[in-house]
């Protein structure tokens, strides 16, 4: 349960809406902060975590200075949400960017998971933003029946924007987990404009990235230098995300031994890797353990699909021995061996 809520409203800027403060923390029954607290921590369900940054010095990010300030000296709680909602007004340079309600909440020792895997208290600040609006409908009795009247407010289901930083590695600007739900054609506006934060370099980071270049090299660039099937394409990337499922390590040399195979293709992929990383100005290790929730997000893109003409789509699972493709005098044909049909 958090300790310190502060609620602003913040308008766009562009659109001529203004800011409006509050001078003091909202209080709140027990009951209602159960109610907040559950709906605000519920938004963060990703191990995908990131780190405030500055184009010069950390102190010149505003939002890791204002945190930096709450945690040294919790009594600034107050006067830093201000600056927080000031700042979050002055970025909207978007008009699609909607007003809002903005939640900031000081949470004392909420239980985290250590590198260890010990179970450690830390304070945590979440800066949240509330934009949608959605009809609901009061009941209440009247004489001898009932009244029906329609309203609007903020549905608990899930948050538009949100930011949940730990009081954790501020050497290197924090850990935070950040979410946005409701980027309105702008987005940038939460995650860079706002925040300023990147990803951090951690086994999230280099499971996602090491699946995204691996994708794109089998997509796009091995058709281009090798004599290959739609078929092949499938059964790399379906060797791939096996891989990393059956792995709980990723060792380069194992994966490109185990998935490539072809001394050839296993040096495209090299290059391939260098030239993404350099435009990417990114360094992904080679060497790292492999996070499962990175894998399952990935694996979403990871569709093997044969799509022929309008007519048929042929989707492979499996061994890639079970499918064969040719022409005669009908046609291009694919054919599909099976032990059962379900």
């Amino acid at each position: 349960m958090f300790s310190k809520i502060a609620v602003h409203r913040v308008g766009n800027k562009i659109n001529g809406e203004s800011v409006t403060l509050s001078r003091e923390p909202l209080q709140l029954e027990d009951e209602m902060k159960e109610l907040l607290g559950n709906y605000f921590l519920s938004a963060f369900k990703s191990e995908e975590q990131f780190q405030f940054y500055s184009d010069s010095y950390l102190a010149n990010n505003p939002i890791y200075s204002a945190v930096s300030e709450i945690f040294e000296d919790p009594t600034q709680f107050q006067s830093q949400s201000e600056n927080i909602a000031k700042h979050l007004y002055e970025v909207a340079e978007n008009p699609r960017v909607l007003a809002g309600e903005l939640f900031v909440v000081y949470f004392e020792g909420e239980p985290t998971t250590s590198a260890d895997g010990e179970s450690e208290p830390i304070d945590s600040i979440g800066i949240f933003k509330t934009e949608k609006r959605e009809s609901y409908l009061k009941i209440f009795p009247k004489n001898e029946g009932f009244e029906i009247e329609k309203d609007q407010g903020i549905s608990l289901a899930k948050i538009d924007k949100a930011a949940l930083i730990y009081n954790s590695n501020k050497e290197t600007g924090y850990v935070l987990s950040v979410i946005d739900n409701n980027k309105n054609g702008d987005i940038y506006y939460w995650f860079e404009d706002f925040l300023k934060v990147k990803q951090r370099d951690d086994d999230y980071f280099h499971t996602q990235e090491t699946l995204a270049v691996y994708k794109d090299f089998i997509t796009k660039q091995l058709p281009q230098e090798f004599e290959i099937s739609k078929a092949d394409q499938a059964d790399f990337l379906n060797k791939s995300i096996n891989f990393f499922k059956e792995k709980e390590e990723f060792k380069y040399d194992d994966f490109v031994k185990e998935v490539l195979e072809d001394k050839n293709v296993i040096e495209s992929f090299s290059n391939f890797k260098s030239d993404y990383e350099q435009d990417m100005q990114i360094a992904i290790s080679e060497d790292f353990p492999i996070n499962n929730q990175a894998v399952k997000k990935q694996q979403r893109h990871f569709k093997s699909i044969i799509k022929l003409d309008k007519n048929f789509h042929i989707y492979i699972h499996g061994d890639r021995k079970m499918i064969e493709n040719g022409q005669d005098d009908k046609g291009k044909f694919y054919r599909l061996y099976f032990e059962e049909e379900k």
